[in-house]
């Protein structure tokens, strides 16, 4: 099971910093994404063979002082009925303030463990300044620099042990879960009850009634698959929703816990900045997707040109990855449900989809040929051989070049979107790597 960690405190106190010294085995390989925007803000990170994912609730803070402390309390709030450890940050240079007082309140009252980082600890007297933490009541201050890593071995070390052992999940191997994720209120539920035909989620018209992962093994019809909800209840009144960081952090584990990832969209509302956001989590965690526009029985008119704009809109935003389905339906009159199941059960099988070498040379090299790598500096560029990787947990491809190292991302775009031409891997992500020959 994904674990997740929310680094939560005051501003400049270095959240950010800690956030990128986590994540930093990972952060190279990151970057290289096209189009990722709030890139900061989410993570994973690698410690003696855990992985866990990280927050850094720092990025989602709107940035004006009156409502400013207001905001990031409630993030504190949803960060402590999310995440399973929270890193509180407090920073020994300036000492302790109200508001770090304000914070500890919260975590202190929370049924999770709070770990108590004093940053900026850069020399040893600084760690004799830190004492004044134990004031917050949240036990041992851990004494960490995030800027030169000194004790963050420590504090990964004593992560790891507040991280519940990995519980083994119960479920089937080999059988496909289907996450259905989108903003809060866009009808994630009643497209389950929709699916499996009884009112199993309690379904209410105010946004963030749900919580926790549960696992519905969906067998009928000739399907087979587990569908990831997070459901259950929210105690509603405690926060007033800051719902772009809320349904982030409330997607996070759907989608790492999931293969094919339903996004729903609100067919009255068009595509959001929040959409964007979960896109975004899907495509960094390599899920399949199928895009579902939902409530399409509240659209009047429903043209194919209606249909045809919609779609390209869509499209257009989520560029450059736009091989994927775009289902319009109504969980509400059930209109076209089956449909989204059967496309994700396809999504899910072109994951597997196996391109034999001589097949895929014979396609791709004269393509190559006919649009070769612009040459860098004078030098050409060529592409000999190319070939799928097998037992990949996403098609994977290799090109085999003299010079790899000057193929940039609009190239290997162009060769995804040949192979996506000549073989069916809608909605499925593509792994294309050119190595030296």
């Amino acid at each position: 099971m994904g674990n997740l960690v929310a680094i939560v405190g005051r501003p400049n106190v270095g959240k950010s910093t800690l956030f990128n010294r986590l994540t930093k085995s990972r952060r190279a390989i990151v970057s290289e994404e096209a189009g990722t925007t709030r890139d900061r803000q989410y993570g994973k990170c690698e410690w003696n063979g855990r992985e866990f994912s990280v927050v850094d609730t720092g990025g989602w803070v709107v940035k004006s002082d009156d409502i400013f402390e207001e905001e990031i309390r409630k993030q504190v709030i949803i960060a402590t009925e999310e995440a399973d450890v929270v890193l509180f940050l407090v920073d020994v240079v300036n000492g302790l303030t109200d508001w770090d007082e304000d914070v500890a309140q919260i975590l202190r009252r929370a049924k999770l463990p709070v770990i108590l980082v004093a940053n900026k600890a850069d020399n040893f007297t600084q760690y004799y300044d830190a004492a004044e933490f134990y004031k917050l009541g949240l036990g041992d201050p851990v004494c960490v620099s995030a800027a030169t890593g000194s004790g963050t071995g420590d504090l990964l070390d004593l992560l790891i042990d507040k991280l519940k052992s990995g519980t083994a999940d119960m479920l089937e191997e080999g059988i496909p879960r289907f996450a259905v994720v989108g903003r809060p209120n866009v009808g994630k539920s009643s497209l389950i009850n929709a699916f499996i035909g009884e009112d199993r989620h309690i379904v209410t018209d105010i946004a963030g009634t749900t919580r926790d992962s549960i696992y519905t093994r969906f067998d009928k019809f000739g399907f087979d698959f587990y569908l990831v909800d997070t459901a259950g209840i929210r105690r509603k009144n405690k926060v007033t929703e800051d719902l772009e960081f809320y349904s982030v952090m409330r997607s996070i584990r759907a989608i790492e816990n999931s293969d094919v990832c339903i996004l729903m969209i609100d067919a009255t509302r068009g595509i959001e900045s929040q959409d964007m956001n979960i896109f975004q989590l899907i495509q960094k965690n390599n899920k399949s997707l199928v895009v579902v526009v939902n409530k399409w029985d509240l659209v009047e008119d429903k043209t194919q040109k209606v249909i045809n704009t919609f779609e390209d809109a869509i499209r257009s935003r989520m560029a450059p990855f736009t091989d994927f389905p775009i289902i319009f339906a109504s969980a509400l009159t059930k209109q076209r449900i089956f449909r989204v199941l059967e496309t994700a059960k396809q999504v899910y099988l072109n994951r597997t989809a196996k391109v034999g070498t001589s097949k895929l040379n014979e396609v791709m090299l004269p393509l190559i040929e006919a649009y070769p790598p612009p040459s860098v500096k004078g030098k050409y560029i060529k592409i000999k051989y190319c070939t799928q990787i097998p037992d990949t947990q996403i098609p994977t491809f290799v090109f085999y070049a003299n010079l790899p190292q000057y193929v940039k991302e609009p190239y290997r775009r162009f060769l995804e979107n040949k192979i996506r031409e000549h073989w069916k891997m809608t909605g499925c992500p593509i792994n294309v790597f050119v190595r030296q020959k």
